[in-house]
């Protein structure tokens, strides 16, 4: 196997990712505008039988691939979310037609979730679409953690003296993780006994330093310190745009706090990992979170818990990558 990227390493390391570049080679591109048009002939004069290439309609050069598997006869797997994040509440009435053609041209499909790849295999009940149900690399390390020290030592450590903690852990660069609600818990929950760690930076970060109760880390890159704080929190709390980061929350054994999916308040498909009132719990408004955060107890809580380290337990990368073998 060759992996090929279309982002230049440079770029990739700005943004805080690490690049093993030994493995991965750098493709030709022109991007504009969202269009993006790579050099076919690097994966043409290649001795592959398979291509897997991007679900993506802006892609131009994979519409070329698709369009002329008749004088290539390579086969190519389609590797995307299946569906529109921004748009999910339309296209799960009714599929992107362009995805749709793409889809028809395909030998198969891997998709992130069983939700959209039984969506798209009503549609094409004859091609191979399997769901590799999406997840993160350190997640077996994750459900392996245990800490040496209790929560209450570990809450004096960090002088958090709440007694039920969330946890906000995501980069505050997305306008869609509905910042705006997570303020408004913050503030009308009661400050003495609700309290939150945020782990994450970003250019639309606001300004946790008036609220007492709210122990902000910023950007967190030292293991250690982000498995005790995980330790030390109760729930995951995101309101909107969750994502992978509530496997690795759910590995931890925390449940999810979030908002419905709704036009307002937009969801990634891993949302559909969440089973309501299971491994977390689901609200439909404001109030209703208010409500809810502040009567529950710790039974509650740890039943959650208890479900949602549960679920996690599945999300491992080889059956990730097992799924995707399936379809070869």
């Amino acid at each position: 196997m060759d992996l090929y990227a279309y982002n230049r390493f440079e770029d990739t390391e700005s943004n805080g990712f690490n690049v093993v570049k030994h493995s991965i080679s750098y493709i030709k591109n022109i991007q504009i505008k969202g269009i993006l048009i790579y050099n076919i002939f690097t994966l043409l004069c290649g001795k592959y039988d398979t291509l897997v290439l991007m679900l993506n309609f802006t892609h131009l050069s994979t519409w070329i691939l698709l369009l002329t598997k008749i004088l290539h006869r390579k086969k190519i797997i389609l590797w995307g979310q299946g569906i529109s994040v921004k748009r999910y509440l339309k296209e799960e009435v009714k599929p992107d037609w362009k995805l749709k053609a793409m889809i028809s041209m395909a030998d198969g499909v891997w998709v992130y979730m069983d939700k959209e790849c039984e969506q798209w295999k009503k549609i094409f009940p004859k091609k191979k679409i399997v769901a590799l149900n999406n997840t993160v690399s350190e997640v077996e390390d994750i459900l392996a953690y245990t800490s040496s020290q209790p929560k209450n030592l570990l809450k004096k450590k960090y002088n958090i003296k709440e007694d039920i903690v969330l946890i906000f852990c995501a980069r505050f660069t997305n306008q869609y993780r509905r910042i705006d609600i997570l303020l408004n818990t913050i503030k009308k929950l009661d400050t003495t006994k609700f309290g939150f760690i945020i782990i994450g930076d970003g250019s639309l970060k606001p300004n946790f330093t008036s609220y007492s109760n709210v122990y902000d880390f910023g950007a967190v890159y030292d293991t250690n310190v982000k498995q005790e704080l995980f330790t030390i929190a109760d729930i995951y709390f995101q309101p909107g745009w969750v994502g992978l980061s509530i496997v690795e929350a759910m590995a931890y054994g925390k449940p999810i706090f979030t908002m419905q999916r709704s036009v307002e308040t937009k969801q990634c498909v891993e949302y559909s990992y969440i089973q309501d009132q299971y491994n977390g719990i689901i609200f439909s408004d404001e109030k209703v979170l208010v409500e809810k955060i502040s009567s529950i107890n710790k039974e509650e809580i740890n039943n959650l818990s208890f479900n949602a380290h549960k679920t996690a337990e599945n999300l491992t990368i080889k059956n990730m990558s097992d799924n995707a073998v399936s379809i070869l």
